[in-house]
């Protein structure tokens, strides 16, 4: 098994923003656990960072303009910034696959299971795993590591993604202690 983790639009619009995820500070402290954990044991972290154009994205008629190209909106929060090393990947879509070159990264990386952090869990983080599942890779979420903008919403999230795509749930003491350790 080769783990990765994929860290979903932890940039400023999405925790403190236009598009604030009130819980988002929440999960922070233990996504920058885990960050310290795999980047000693040497596996890899990927950024996927939502980033749009002005004006145009079709996904402004459902939502205000967030995460524009070029702006600190679009950035990852402080807390979380890659270091080297780390992958960034923009994406346009709510999925972290589509439109994008995180699969070929993957798979040029020997890939096999992806763990999803970040934000928000029944929308970019449900589309990523989702779309992970289709391509045959085996997901893990750690639950304190993923938020959406309700308990009722993110409770949701969390049982479609392991009833529909097999995905494990977890946490981040878990993760650490039980299934990163064969890395």
């Amino acid at each position: 098994m080769k783990t990765a983790v994929v860290v979903v639009d932890m940039i400023n619009d999405f925790v403190s923003g236009t598009l604030k995820c009130e819980s988002a500070s929440k999960i922070i402290p233990n996504i920058q656990r885990l960050l310290n954990f795999v980047r000693k044991k040497k596996i890899p972290v990927i950024y996927t960072n939502d980033t749009h154009l002005p004006d145009i994205d079709e996904e402004f008629e459902i939502w205000p303009q967030h995460a524009l190209v070029g702006t600190k909106g679009a950035e990852v929060i402080e807390e979380l910034k890659p270091v080297k090393g780390d992958y960034i990947i923009q994406k346009r879509r709510y999925s972290a696959f589509f439109g994008t070159y995180l699969d070929l990264l993957l798979r040029e990386l020997k890939v096999d299971t992806l763990v999803l952090v970040g934000l928000v869990t029944n929308v970019c983080i449900q589309n990523t795993a989702a779309d992970a599942f289709f391509r045959g890779y085996r997901v893990i979420v750690p639950e304190d590591c993923v938020e959406a903008v309700n308990e009722e919403v993110q409770k949701a999230g969390i049982e479609y993604m392991k009833t529909i795509y097999g995905c494990k749930i977890t946490n981040v003491d878990e993760l650490m202690k039980k299934e990163l350790v064969q890395e």
